[in-house]
This record gives C-alpha cells, structure tokens and sequence, in this order.
C-alpha cells in the first residue's frame, strides 16, 4: 500500500530532508515538491490523487495553515515548521501530526506510521461496512449504504440521495428497497424510503432527515410513527 505524498515547503534544505526520509520508506511515494502554497494549489488541481501533505506553516504569501482550510477535501496532512506556537492551530485542523524542525528519521517514522495506521483502519471498516455498486451513466458506484440519506422513485429509474450528491440509476424501487431491506430502510411515501439512521425529525407530514425534507404519505405514516417511536 503506497501513500502519495506532497512536500510543500519554500526552504530546499528541508525539501531535501524530507525527500531524503521518504525514499528511505517503501510505503511512501513521493508525487512533487511545491515551493509555495499558490503552486500547491495548481499542483493539486491537476494531480487528486495525492493522499498527504508535508507542509510548511510559515511561507510566503500564504501560510500553511491558511491553505489548508481553504482545501475542500484536503489529504491527510503533516505538519512540518521550526515555530512551536502554531502546534495547537495545526491540530485545530485536524493535522495527523506536526513535526518540530529539525526532527530526526525516528519523529518522522512515528508522524508517517499514523497515516499508515489510519489507512489500515479505513480499509477495514470498508470491507466491513455494507454497500451497494449502483449503475449509472455506465459508471458503477460503490456506495456505502450508511451514507444514503434516502432514495427516491422516479419512474423506471430511482434516485439515491447522499450527503451532497445524488446518483439516478434504472432500476425499480422494489429492487432497492429489496437490496436495502438488512438496513431497515423506512417507507415514508409511495415513492419515498429514508434510512432511519439519518432522521433528525418529523414535521407534520414530513420528514426532516439531514439537508432534505422528505414526503410522509398518509397511507404510511402510521406505520412510520410507529417504527421510529420503537
């Protein structure tokens, strides 16, 4: 399992440091050095396959830590600076570890060793956590099943509705429901079923379930209520 990394730093000699460390490690790769955070960015654009970032705080123009807020769905991420008083700033963001220069092989080791123990962890809970592959557009979508929020009929097609996202696919909703039976997915509608992990409340006839607001059928609500009361 190779972790693609970036280095973002604007001083060569710990550019050269940390090339130095990563080649020492067979489970790192190294993708680019960026000298800047504007490069970063361009560089990133381009190249999404980058899984963590070693990352200077203090840079020209802009600092480490401002670019990595303004990343939407940024990579893991190692901090690495000589100042102490951004360590806090550096977890608030969730940084998987923040390296004092200058930090010998052994805190780099400990820092990497954490990335890897994360991706471990992330594999292992996705083969354990149950999804669906949904066809669409001939594209084949794995989807977690815990991360749909409620699917939708639509005629000869069925819409499954994610956090930020959705995904049509031509299939009846008597198939899905069928391949979403072991998570107790609830009918709310005629063409509505919400997954009742992901209920905040119930307004009237509707269901308030995260950002949406989904139909509650006069036919079904009764057996709703009672399903989501236990």
């Amino acid at each position: 399992m190779k972790i693609k990394c970036l280095i973002i730093d604007d001083e060569p000699s710990s550019q050269n440091v940390l090339k130095n460390f990563i080649e020492d490690l067979s489970f790192l790769e190294l993708s680019h050095v960026c000298n800047n955070a504007i490069d970063a960015i361009e560089y990133l654009k381009a190249d999404t396959s980058v899984e963590l970032l070693f990352l200077d705080i203090n840079m020209p123009k802009i600092s480490g830590l401002s670019f990595y807020r303004s990343l939407q769905n940024p990579p893991d991420v190692i901090f690495t600076t000589a100042y102490p008083q951004y360590a806090v700033e550096g977890f608030e963001v969730n940084a998987v570890d923040y390296l004092l220069k200058p930090f010998s092989f052994d805190r780099f080791f400990t820092a990497v060793n954490k990335v890897l123990d994360k991706r471990k962890e992330e594999q292992a809970k996705d083969r354990e956590a149950p999804y669906l592959m949904i066809k669409s557009n001939k594209v084949l979508h794995k989807v977690l099943i815990s991360d749909i929020f409620y699917v939708e009929a639509l005629g000869d097609y069925v819409k499954v509705h994610l956090k930020d996202s959705n995904i049509v696919t031509n299939s009846t909703f008597t198939n899905i429901l069928e391949a979403l039976k072991n998570a107790q997915f609830i009918r709310t509608h005629k063409s509505f079923a919400i997954n009742p992990g992901k209920l905040n409340s119930v307004s009237g006839n509707q269901a308030i379930i995260g950002p949406y607001t989904v139909p509650i059928g006069q036919k079904y609500k009764a057996d709703f209520i009672k399903i989501i009361s236990g």
